[in-house]
């Protein structure tokens, strides 16, 4: 996903974001993995049965969080400059308005949909980004656990982008999945602990914007593909996943509604079960630039796209700057453990959060928490909504969050 500059441009960098669909639109100047995610000071596990069964103590249950995509722009890159006083990078700052949702969360995901350059640069927007490492940092500062790293942009800077990035979310201490260093690490599903649970992050996009894998590692990127979605959530379940989670780079740019190809593969892996139990527990999607909406299928929860949650001004395919390429939602998910050996830990409330890129100031703002300052929230507000219900979330409990 891109965006462009805000003025007018050259025909044949119109022609060239209708082909790739990832542009700025300009806007203001300016360590090993962690092995597990630990419960949040503040955070409220649901209530949860008070044994197990067979007379042991029941497993805590655990909140969910998952944003959509974080995509530094140039413009995003100097206000980072500008928010850091002029030594290096800080785009904590720009996330500060959603850390209360993330870090309160047991679990939280990401989706880092760039690549990032070497310590010092150069860094780049659209369309071949690399962004400065420092963006894993300010992640991690916001409580972000894990980030899936398959997009059509992972191959931006070929296999020494890749390594770079997942170097630098190593040293921040947040944890990866969708792209590989090495064949073993690619074989080896994300797990992470949430509450009592094991949750196993796996994460796939639909292409690579034309670069090839890299030469003699077929494994570098995982590409979306129905049967190996559900091995690899079978075999996360080998693994000890108490929850499967998979964050898929699909969809149509700009538009809100899911396509054919959303709608029967969410309807295909949600179907998937071994043993009775489904063999995926949530999907949660990204890539579309756009709000879109939420639905259970199948009994399981389908974010089909949860839009961008840092991008810069945004030209759509028509070349004209288009506002919803900043809107985007966070879903939240509270899990509860299975009432019987072996069963399913169910997802007892589900909800959204609306949230909006301001590239004026460079912020994100919860508009969930918003507090009525600004005019432009509950019109903003109001149309995230529409999107995220339009599939009839609601009649299955689906309710907005702050």
């Amino acid at each position: 996903m891109t965006s462009r500059t805000r003025p007018a441009m050259a025909l044949a960098a119109v022609l060239l974001a209708a082909a790739t669909g990832c542009a700025d639109g300009g806007g203001p100047a300016g360590g090993a993995p962690t092995p597990e995610a630990t419960a949040r000071p503040g955070s409220a596990p649901p209530a949860v049965p008070s044994a197990a069964p067979g007379g042991a103590s029941a497993p805590a249950g655990f909140t969910l969080v998952a944003s959509g995509d974080v995509l530094p722009h140039d413009s995003i890159i100097r206000r980072a400059a500008a928010d850091a006083g002029g030594d290096g990078y800080d785009f904590a700052p720009m996330l500060s308005g959603v850390k209360p949702v993330v870090s309160q969360a047991d679990l939280a995901i990401c989706h880092m949909e760039t690549v990032y350059g070497k310590d010092g640069g150069p860094y780049t927007g659209y369309p071949a980004f690399k962004s400065p490492p420092e963006v894993a940092v300010a992640l991690k500062a916001t409580g972000y656990d894990s980030c899936s790293t398959a997009s059509n942009h992972t191959l931006d800077d070929g296999a020494a982008g890749l390594g770079r990035t997942l170097d630098a979310l190593d040293r921040a201490g947040v944890r990866h999945a969708g792209s590989a260093r090495t064949e073993a690490e690619a074989a080896e599903p994300t797990l992470l602990k949430a509450g009592g649970a094991t949750v196993a992050q796996l994460a796939y996009t639909y292409d690579t914007n034309g670069y090839p894998l890299p030469e003699g590692q077929p494994w570098a990127v995982k590409l979306l593909d129905e049967s190996k979605v559900i091995a690899d959530a079978r075999a996360a379940r080998a693994a000890g996943a108490d929850v499967v989670v998979v964050s898929v780079h699909w969809g149509t740019e700009w538009q809100t509604e899911p396509d054919e190809r959303q709608l029967s593969l969410g309807r295909a892996l949600t179907a998937s079960q071994s043993g009775g139990r489904p063999d995926i527990d949530l999907i949660i999607g990204t890539h579309a630039h756009v709000p879109q909406a939420y639905e259970k299928v199948n009994g399981t929860w389908i974010v089909y796209g949860m839009g961008d949650q840092i991008a810069g001004d945004m030209i759509n395919h028509q070349g004209a700057f288009d506002p919803r390429g900043n809107q985007g939602s966070i879903g939240r998910f509270t899990f509860a453990p299975p009432s019987s050996a072996g069963g399913r830990w169910e997802v007892t409330k589900a909800e959204f959060v609306p949230q909006w890129f301001d590239t004026g100031r460079g912020r994100v703002v919860n508009l969930g928490a918003a507090d009525g300052g600004d005019p432009r929230h509950p019109g903003i507000r109001e149309t995230i909504r529409q999107v995220v219900l339009s599939r009839g979330a609601d009649k299955d409990g689906l309710v907005m969050g702050k």
